[in-house]
């Protein structure tokens, strides 16, 4: 049983949790407000870090690469704003496609660090990443609580038995996390 006020500690797996949500419709996140998400995530716990990790995008000269660049820093600005932490893995072009590298291993050391060094009572995954289950046994066996927070239209079966509990989100309750944009005053 957690305490009403554990220690908690998101770990939001960036690239995931964007294409999840623009999948469900929504394209911008620089309109997701992260305190509220992070404040219906954790409920009475006390929220000790939340932490966005996302691939480094490395400007190679073309278009595309200056646009993701430009995109990211607007990112890693909101996410200050909104005091969430940002872990920056590698984002590399492989004949035309770019693919993250090193991002689970770093929310997977992230897990196991909180976990040996006592610094929560409770993870909150934001991921539907397989690869990270050694992990959340090693986090379990120390007694710690992992929540899976995933998506209704797509959950991670084998994250749902895994965790030690599971929240999936729908596109309703993802759509009170979106700021709504107020009208441009008339000049």
């Amino acid at each position: 049983m957690v305490k009403n006020r554990s220690r908690v500690i998101i770990l939001i797996d960036g690239s995931n949790f964007y294409f999840k949500l623009k999948k469900s419709g929504f394209h911008n996140l620089l309109d997701f407000d992260f305190k509220k998400f992070a404040d219906s995530l954790k409920g009475k716990g006390n929220l000790v870090n939340c932490c966005y990790y996302v691939g480094r995008v490395r400007q190679d000269g073309s278009k595309k690469s200056k646009e993701l660049f430009d995109g990211q820093q607007k990112l890693i600005g909101h996410l200050k704003n909104y005091h969430v932490r940002y872990v920056l893995g590698e984002l590399l072009k492989s004949n035309g496609v770019y693919h993250e590298k090193g991002v689970d291993v770093q929310i997977a050391i992230d897990m196991v660090i909180s976990a040996y060094e006592d610094t929560c009572e409770r993870i909150i995954l934001v991921s539907s990443d397989t690869d990270l289950i050694p992990a959340i046994r090693k986090v379990k066996e120390k007694g710690k609580m992992i929540n899976y927070v995933g998506f209704s239209y797509q959950p991670s079966v084998a994250l749902v038995s895994v965790c030690s509990e599971s929240r999936l989100l729908t596109k309703e309750e993802l759509e009170k996390f979106f700021v709504k944009k107020r009208a441009k005053p008339l000049q």
